[in-house]
């Protein structure tokens, strides 16, 4: 049995589960709230983070080392090309999404309007989600900049750096936070990712007491 250690508000964990879909692999889900965290995730992963996967007894943690084990094992729909170059474009982008998307949108968004709900009941901080949605413009720009310019973020093919990009967008969509209506490129991109089958899943994904976006299940907005 595969099993895969998640949240669905964790942006790393959305990652690997699109990947898994991607390659067409069978899982089971285990929901554990990062806020919140058992012993058992401590004992699997001494980081305390998501998501862990675990498979014949073996334990893997860390969305960067599962990714790249999940590619080297399965031939199917790879999402790393084969040219060098191309490859490091694909992992640029997964790094900028993983690391500077979580730190300046992530962080100030979703810490902010779910992860501290839950954590404390508190309420979010309104100086912390000004500079989530300033910082997310940016991004935004430039999700819009590079769809203009290439059919999927990383060039011609689908890759690893889109779904680690929609992975984390997901969630800020979810809350309704993207005005996508000012980024005619990007949203182009996002509905082609929101109509493969390995995203399926994810929209259906809910989070206890918070509805999500009218659209954010529609595949054409």
């Amino acid at each position: 049995m595969v099993l895969l250690i998640h949240h669905p508000v964790s942006p790393f964990s959305r990652k690997i589960r699109m990947l898994m879909a991607e390659k067409k692999m069978l899982f089971v889900l285990k929901e554990e709230e990062p806020w919140n965290l058992s012993d058992d995730v401590y004992k699997l992963n001494p980081a305390g983070s998501l998501p862990i996967f675990v498979f014949d007894g073996n334990v893997i943690a860390g969305n960067y080392a599962i990714s790249e084990f999940l590619e080297e094992i399965s031939n199917e729909n790879p999402v790393l090309p084969k040219d060098a170059k191309q490859r490091a474009e694909v992992r640029r982008l997964t790094e900028w999404f993983d690391d500077k998307f979580y730190r300046e949108v992530y962080r100030h968004i979703v810490s902010e309007k779910i992860v501290r709900r839950f954590a404390n009941g508190g309420a979010p901080d309104s100086k912390a989600l000004n500079i989530g949605l300033n910082n997310l413009a940016f991004h935004m720009e430039y999700i819009d900049w590079l769809a203009e310019r290439r059919n999927y973020l990383a060039g011609e093919e689908f890759s690893l750096a889109d779904i680690t990009a929609a992975a984390h967008l997901s969630i800020i969509d979810y809350l309704g936070d993207i005005a996508w209506d000012g980024y005619r490129n990007a949203k182009i991109w996002y509905s082609k990712i929101k109509s493969r089958p390995s995203f399926k899943d994810i929209l259906k994904d809910n989070i206890r007491g918070i509805l999500p976006a009218k659209h954010y299940a529609n595949l054409d907005f």
